[in-house]
């Protein structure tokens, strides 16, 4: 056993004792500590306290787009900081940092999407967009138009709301009640419609999607989904909501994930691109359509809020990743890098007969292995070991018997990166055969 460092030693301690991780599991923190404390990043890579240098290919969480140890956010957060740290935007009250954000996201909107409630993250992104769709059908006098509908393998966050909508039973067992009046369907037109003609239209709200699901496996939708889904939507009087929290500001290689299949939402969520991680932020995006009407119809306050919505020193860190997306032209390494990712995905196939399927867009991807059966272990969690052991950090999902590597580099990887991380995912496929 490799004795630890003092500083590691007490870390670890302190760790266990006082610090509930999230979507983790306690009793291995309790039994082996954390499983790494990152002390650097840089670019693709991040250090832990070890001082092993690892190639992050899923962004840490889908987030850091622009890379790690990026000073220029740093010091834009220092200069808001020593300026106007917070102040609250209820009751009216703004501040330049917000304002200028909300204009900016319309920039990079698609259709009329131009109007923003900030949160603090995803979560509480697509909780807003709940509250407003239905407070909106309320105020058209349709206050019986509250039922969301999501997709089985969704992920839409873990506050009460979100976690409702997030169609992966375990975050649904974590508390055995989750709130009423939200519905699943299979990532099918038939099953879709099947489900508004049982519940009937005039009950439903909105339907709510990931362009790409991320943590549900990385699934892409089939060819025409949405053009179905957004005619639907319209015939039914339903509101379409894209949960672009991963697949926004670039990811996918267009500023919005919709915007590959060619639709234009009512409204958008999201959050970890917005600041690429630097600070936390979410939310939510509506058409001028909507954001008219309800300022038109509604009387009085709209009654919701967080105390960092609109946070000036998160909304100054994220003009600043804008400007630097924008600034050194990423969307565009996204595009050539996703090209060069899926094409060594598809090599990894053709050397591996276990692999069954490889898909990609933009710099979101991932390789599925062949499970057997549902009674057999994955072993995806085994590649992930090995691939830890040649430097590169990976991640597995296994929900709903799929066995599926997940990748999500950050935009600034260069080709001779991208050969590094699919030789290794290679070399850790053959060595768990």
């Amino acid at each position: 056993m490799i004795k630890k460092n003092p500083l590691q030693e007490e870390l670890t301690e302190l760790d266990k004792k006082h610090f509930i991780h999230p979507t983790s599991n306690m009793k291995q923190l309790q039994e082996e500590g954390p499983s790494f404390i990152f002390t650097e990043g840089d670019g693709i890579y991040l250090k832990d306290i070890e001082g092993r240098t690892l190639m992050d290919s899923l962004s840490s969480l889908w987030n850091v787009n622009i890379g790690h140890g990026r000073k220029e956010l740093g010091e834009a957060a220092k200069a808001q900081i020593e300026k106007l740290a917070f102040t609250s935007t209820f009751s009216n009250w703004s501040h330049e940092p917000a304002i200028r954000l909300a204009a900016e996201i319309a920039k990079w909107t698609p259709g009329d999407l131009n109007a923003t409630f900030f949160t603090s993250g995803g979560s509480e992104a697509n909780d807003t967009a709940f509250k407003t769709v239905r407070h909106y059908w309320k105020i058209k006098g349709h206050p019986e138009k509250k039922k969301i509908i999501s997709r089985k393998n969704s992920y839409h966050g873990v506050a009460m709301g979100s976690t409702s909508a997030t169609g992966i039973p375990e975050f649904h067992t974590f508390t055995e009640s989750i709130a009423p009046d939200f519905y699943y369907v299979d990532s099918t037109i038939e099953s879709l419609t099947e489900l508004i003609e049982k519940e009937g239209a005039d009950s439903i709200a909105a339907f709510i999607s990931e362009p790409v699901q991320g943590s549900g496996g990385v699934n892409l939708p089939s060819d025409g989904y949405f053009e179905e889904v957004r005619k639907i939507c319209d015939e039914h009087h339903i509101l379409l909501i894209s949960d672009e929290v991963i697949c926004g500001f670039g990811r996918t290689g267009t500023h919005f994930g919709m915007e590959n299949f060619g639709i234009i939402p009512d409204i958008i969520t999201m959050a970890k691109g917005v600041t690429s991680g630097y600070a936390p932020l979410g939310g939510m995006i509506i058409s001028e359509k909507l954001h008219q009407e309800i300022y038109e119809k509604a009387e009085g306050n709209f009654w919701h809020g967080y105390t960092y919505s609109g946070h000036p020193t998160a909304a100054a860190v994220a003009l600043k990743n804008l400007e630097t997306i924008k600034n050194e032209n990423l969307i565009d390494n996204v595009n050539r890098m996703g090209d060069e990712m899926l094409k060594g995905f598809k090599w990894i196939q053709e050397q591996n007969k276990q692999v069954i399927d490889v898909r990609g867009i933009g710099l979101l991807g991932a390789i599925s292995i062949d499970r057997k059966s549902a009674d057999v272990a994955p072993i995806g969690p085994k590649i992930v070991a090995e691939a830890l052991k040649r430097g590169l950090i990976c991640r597995s999902v296994v929900y709903d018997g799929q066995d599926t590597l997940a990748f999500a580099p950050p935009f600034v990887i260069n080709k001779k990166q991208m050969d590094e991380m699919i030789t290794i995912v290679d070399e850790s496929i053959r060595a768990v055969n």
